[in-house]
This record gives structure tokens, sequence and C-alpha cells, in this order.
């Protein structure tokens, strides 16, 4: 017998036999949504999964954001599924996140509205059928022929590089795929989906309410700069997770660092030249997500305005703080430090005109420990070539800069957008690869563990969602910040930090997937890095000063 302690809305304890299934437990949750999966000591695994020692046991509710994020898996398992039985003889290829759905592709073939259709009726069919998803271990040699057999390239190549005995895969049907993630038990609780053709290809759209699935709002700018950069990645030879552990293992990774950082590189150029062809601009405001690398891009697009005979200057938000005796609170009680209403806007505006005025105006700074503005005596005038550089999370948003006249704004936003893809059928979370560069910089700067990182993401993500996604098109400019050798950089620095999460912390479920999400990676060493690359933000020894 074990003693399992059940956390659900109430905590209790029961005796049960070793070898008790998730799926048995069911009847002990309270059952306030459907039961996606089960958290053993803080790490989710399949219902199917058995328990065999001691355990705090806890439901993982359908509504919860780990559920959806299991909901997402289990229906692009069911997508990669319909396509081989309606497009046996063309590879299914995920792209990216575009909104509240995956990108995806046909290898050999333009997809047709026609093509969605019947995509979605045998998805649907496959959903009423209430399939199995069933979790199994396959010896290396027989997975491989699996995968052969299926097509499925990318899958066989990476198994070359994390040559395990033992694959744990998953089955729906005759389908069998290597196992990332988990899923649902069975397909009848994915009520939700739509399939619609987007630009040569499809988006797999997945509900963002209760409601269901809402109107899709279009996002053109970002897939644009995806697909300029999976262009990019096709030319180059690198698409995918086992393409790029290809050029490590054969000692090729030197030449391609430096064709990625000067790709990279002139980008920023391209957009400092749209800046000038603009002439009358004079202030550049730049947004980004958490960890999309703004302070790096702000020096990096200053040496290319330089380049053209600009002289930068760049002034922080941070010093526009209201102060923390007006600083609004959120619903909780906590000073949200995100929301527009913490910036004094009247002032920065008044600031910014008076400038383009040709005056002289004294820029503030800000005390964070005492929550006070102060002034230095810094004073600022701008003169003929001067160009402000803006840095922080609402530049994108009007209602920042409502008196500064539109013709002397440049807005570029920043995201991470890896071209790589682990496999055919499993993409790269641009979220993820920010949380690991965030967990990575807060430990070598803010002395902060990664549970300490790990739990304040969700409000993190929240605060995007409120203040910088709704205004991505709102951007003249979008810039990718991505390396796609980044994450063999930072899984040198973010293995060890998320090994330090322990089984007893509610964080423990994400540092246990980050680090298999890791291990798909081979390490790359840090003296590898240019001095000036965006990935020195965050592991240290740039040659800009912060």
């Amino acid at each position: 017998m074990i003693t399992l302690t059940i956390k659900d809305t109430q905590e209790k304890q029961i005796q049960m036999e070793k070898g008790v299934s998730g799926k048995q437990l069911l009847p002990l949750f309270n059952k306030k949504s459907v039961v996606a999966a089960f958290k053993i000591n803080n790490q989710i695994f399949p219902l199917s999964s058995q328990v065999q020692f001691d355990a705090v046991i806890e439901p993982v509710y359908l509504d919860s954001k780990e559920g959806f994020s299991i909901y997402k898996n289990s229906l692009c398992f069911v997508l990669t599924l319909a396509c081989q039985r309606i497009f046996p003889e063309n590879r299914l290829i995920i792209g990216h996140s575009l909104g509240n759905a995956y990108f995806y592709t046909l290898e050999n073939k333009t997809i047709t509205s026609g093509d969605t259709q019947l995509l979605k009726a045998e998805m649907k069919k496959i959903i009423k059928n209430d399939s199995e998803f069933i979790p199994g271990y396959l010896p290396y040699n027989q997975a491989n022929e699996i995968f052969e057999k299926e097509g499925l390239k990318d899958t066989v190549k990476q198994l070359k590089f994390n040559c395990k005995s033992i694959v744990f895969t998953t089955s729906l049907e005759e389908y069998t795929d290597i196992y990332y993630e988990p899923t649902l038990p069975s397909t009848k609780d994915l009520i939700y989906f739509d399939l619609m053709k987007y630009e040569n290809g499809m988006l797999l759209r997945f509900p963002e309410s209760k409601n269901g699935i809402e109107p899709y709002s279009d996002n053109p700018k970002i897939f644009q700069i995806f697909k300029e950069y999976k262009d990019w990645g096709k030319r180059v030879g690198v698409s995918s997770v086992s393409d790029l552990n290809a050029l490590v293992s054969r000692r090729k990774i030197n030449d391609f660092i430096d064709i990625t950082e000067t790709f990279q590189s002139q980008n920023y150029a391209r957009v400092a030249k749209q800046i000038y062809d603009r002439k009358n601009v004079k202030a550049v405001l730049i947004a980004g997500p958490s960890s999309s690398g703004k302070t790096t891009s702000a020096k990096k697009l200053a040496l290319h305005l330089t380049a053209l005979c600009y002289n930068p200057k760049i002034i922080s938000l941070d010093n526009y703080y209201v102060g923390r005796s007006q600083n609004p609170k959120d619903e909780n009680g906590n000073y949200d430090y995100e929301c527009l209403e913490a910036l004094d806007i009247a002032l920065l505006n008044k600031n910014l005109n008076d400038l383009f005025e040709g005056k002289e105006v004294e820029i503030p700074s800000y005390n964070f420990d005492l929550g006070e503005r102060y002034y230095t005596g810094e004073k600022m005038l701008l003169q003929k070539n001067d160009i402000l550089i803006i840095e922080g999370i609402h530049g994108l948003n009007d209602k920042l800069t409502p008196l500064v006249k539109k013709e002397f704004k440049f807005k570029i936003y920043l995201s991470a957008l890896t071209q790589l893809t682990l496999n055919d059928h499993t993409r790269i979370s641009t979220s993820d690869n920010r949380l690991i560069r965030r967990i990575v910089r807060d430990a070598r700067y803010r002395g902060k563990s990664a549970a300490e990182t790990i739990s304040m993401w969700d409000n993190v993500r929240k605060g995007e969602s409120l203040h910088i996604f709704p205004f991505q098109n709102n951007a003249d400019a979008v810039l990718n910040t991505a390396l796609d050798y980044e994450l063999s950089v930072l899984k040198v620095y973010a293995v060890p930090l998320l090994s330090c999460v322990t089984p007893d912390q509610k964080e423990y479920a994400a540092a246990s997937r980050l680090i298999n999400f890791l291990n798909n990676f081979h390490q790359i060493p840090d003296n590898y890095i240019p001095k000036q690359s965006i990935v020195r933000e965050f592991i240290g020894g740039s040659s800009f000063h912060y």
C-alpha cells in the first residue's frame, strides 16, 4: 500500500495499492471541469500513468493553463493523424503560433479551402470515435522503423542526436509519434477547434474561452517576419533542432553563428534605413514582451542609426513613473507597474514636444527603492541630427504619446520567433524561449532562482496580453530577436538552475518540462558567442553597457 495526499479544493490522505493509475483516481477529484492529466509530486503525467510510491497527487483541469496546453497538444495530434489519412504522400510541417492558432504547411502542396474542409471532417470523425491516446515505450530500433515508415524525417534525425535505448511515444489509432508533452485520455473532449486556409498553408485554431472559437484577428506583419526567417532557414539548411545538432557534432557551428548574427544585423540595418527614408522621424519607440531583447535592440539600432549619420539619444520610460503614492493597484491590491496609468503621460508628452521644438528639457530619474521621481540636473537638447530612442512596453500604444505628431514617431515591435522546430509536428514556443532567457538573466543579474522567475511568469504574460500584444499591428516594423543557435547556449546556464527546483515546489512541473525540452539541444560553449550578440544580454559578457 502507498499513501497519497490528494490536493484539490480540499486536501485529504488515502491509502491505495501501489500501481494505481490516474484514471482510477478520478472519482477522488472534485471534477469542477474535465480532468486532462494529473500531477505526481508536481510533475504532470497522462492519466494512464501509475503511481508506485507515496506521493502528492493533484488533478490538472482542462480549464487551467496547463490543461489548455494539453488540449492543444492533443488537437495537433488529431490533425496529424487526419493529414496522414487524407494526404499520405505529403509531409505535414508545423510552423509558428499566430494569435491563438498554429500555422501548418504541406511540403509539396499549397493547401486549399477544400483541403481544410476535408481535414476538418476527418478530425471530427476521429474525435467522435472517442479514440484513446496511448502513451508507451518502444525500443530505439523499433521506434526508428515506425517513424521512418510514417515519414517523420526530423524525428528520425533527432533520435540520432538523442540516443536513448527506450523511446517514450504516444499513439492514436494507427499513428505513433514521439512523446514530448501529455495528451488527453481520449479525443472526446476536443470539442472546439477550427481549421482555416491561411496564405499557402492553414491555421489550426484553438478556443479562446468557454464560448469556443472567436472571430479571427489577423497579424500579417508577424507572419511575414516568420515566413522570411523560415525561408532563410531552408536556404541555409537549418530548419530543425536536428539540423542544428548536426552542425554542433560536426564542429561546424562557428560558421552558422556568424551567419545567424550577420542575418540579424542586416535586419537591424534594414529598419534603420526605413527610419532614415522617412526623413522626419524624431522618436523611435521600441516595444516587445519580456526578454525579447529590448535593451540590446535599442543599442544595436543606435549603432546602425549612427552609421547613417544620426546621433541617437535614449530616454527610458522607467523615469516617468508617477511614483508609488499615485501608482494604480491591481485587483489583488498590488502595485500595477505595467499599466499605462503608472506613467506620467502628460509630463512625457510635454518633454517630447519641447525637445522637438528645440527647447532644453530636464529629464527625470526614478528611485525604485523609494518609489519616487527625482531630478539630477540632467538636461537634454536635440540638435539637427539627433534622434530619440524610447524603449518600453507601451511603445506601440498611441495613448502613450497622444500629443506627439504621428509623422515624428517610428514604432518597432520585437519578438523572439525562432524558425526551428523540434520535429515536423512539434514547434518551439516563443514564450518558452523568452522564459529560458529570463531565468538565466534573473539568476545572473537579479539574484532570483528559477522557481521565482517561473512563479511570476503567468503575471508577466498577463501584462503582455493586456499592454503589448493588442498593439502589434501598430508597428511600422517588426524585428525578430531570436537567434536559432541560442537555446544550445542558454542550456548550459538554464539546466543547472532548473535542476534546483525541487519536487515539493509547484514550479517543478514547468522546470521539468523545460529541462526535457532543452535536452533535445547539443550544448554550445559561450566563448563562441560574439560580444555584441543579443544572447549576451542574458548570459553576460557583452561589450554593451547596460
